[in-house]
């Protein structure tokens, strides 16, 4: 079955640049997408976790949805967020997607309530039934303390919407599983450190938080691995990488570090919502290094070309 859409590139899960009393700041946020148009990443995101979606009501998403839709002016696929605890939040937030214009749609499983595969699928297909759209499923147990599992997918692909699917369990076994035996739902990279593993099983795609902030890096992956199948500049890019990797997953302060890298580079995205706080003096130092340090390097390898 060959997919109706492709997700092929990198996906930008964007941030959400906050004032300090927890308004949005558009212009920060127009820059934010500016900066990833100009830098070359394929797609955005818009309404994904990085994006703080937990924090956010259904109404905040889909004004974010249409700001983010409004400004990229058709030069590159939305992909709008509909994961939430209720079936219908996320329907009105795929409905609302359908209404923006957005291109495809991420769908994530219900945190917390733990579904089985009947049920998670029958709550997929409600969605997708609201918004008729291209759909990115978002398999990440750890969580929502679901699997998608083979039942899960089986329901589902009786539905051609499902065309990709952002693998995040961090089980290498699924990346053979959805490779040889779910084809026909493209695979796409949700665990940054094994971007070079997706790439070699034919994953078209990465949905990469870091490319928030280093775009040209997380570019530069792709185009060594899947453009030009060149698997051996590829490992010297992910071997760069791979600090960053684990200043990322550092004690919990994942969209901490996004939202400072987005900083580095001369746009405020400001702190975050409640619960999470900023970075300390000690990790923003941590990552000014790693950056430091990973570009160099992988400018020189690209510079070898």
């Amino acid at each position: 079955m060959t997919p109706i859409f492709r997700f092929q590139g990198i996906y930008t899960p964007v941030v959400t640049p906050y004032f300090d009393d927890g308004t949005v700041n558009w212009d920060a946020l127009a820059d934010v997408i500016e900066f990833l148009i100009e830098r070359g990443v394929h797609g955005l995101i818009s309404g994904g976790s990085t994006g703080e979606n937990y924090a956010q009501t259904v109404e905040e998403r889909l004004e974010l949805a249409r700001f983010t839709h409004d400004q990229l002016k058709g030069r590159l696929p939305l992909v709008v967020g509909t994961g939430a605890m209720l079936t219908n939040d996320s329907i009105a937030l795929a409905s609302g997607a359908k209404e923006i214009g957005a291109d495809s749609i991420l769908l994530a499983s219900p945190p917390y309530s733990v579904p089985t595969d009947r049920e998670n699928a029958l709550n997929a297909l409600a969605i997708d039934k609201a918004a008729d759209l291209p759909v990115m499923l978002y398999n990440y147990p750890h969580r929502t303390g679901t699997m998608m599992g083979e039942e899960f997918l089986d329901r589902v692909g009786r539905s051609r919407n499902f065309c990709g699917i952002k693998e995040s369990s961090g089980d290498i076994n699924r990346v053979h599983l959805l490779a040889r035996d779910y084809p026909h739902i493209q695979l796409g990279c949700g665990m940054d450190d094994q971007a070079l593993e997706f790439f070699a099983w034919g994953a078209p795609f990465w949905v990469c938080g870091g490319s928030n902030f280093l775009p040209d890096e997380h570019v530069a992956l792709y185009n060594a691995c899947v453009l030009e199948g060149n698997f051996d500049k590829g490992r010297r890019i992910m071997s760069a990488m791979m600090p960053l990797m684990r200043v990322l997953e550092q004690g919990g302060k994942f969209i901490q570090t996004i939202k400072y890298g987005v900083e580095m580079n001369g746009i405020p995205s400001g702190a975050m919502r409640a619960p999470l706080k900023g970075l300390n003096k000690d990790d923003k130092r941590a990552l000014e290094q790693v950056v430091r340090v990973l570009k160099k390097k992988i400018a020189d390898i690209v510079a070898e070309d």
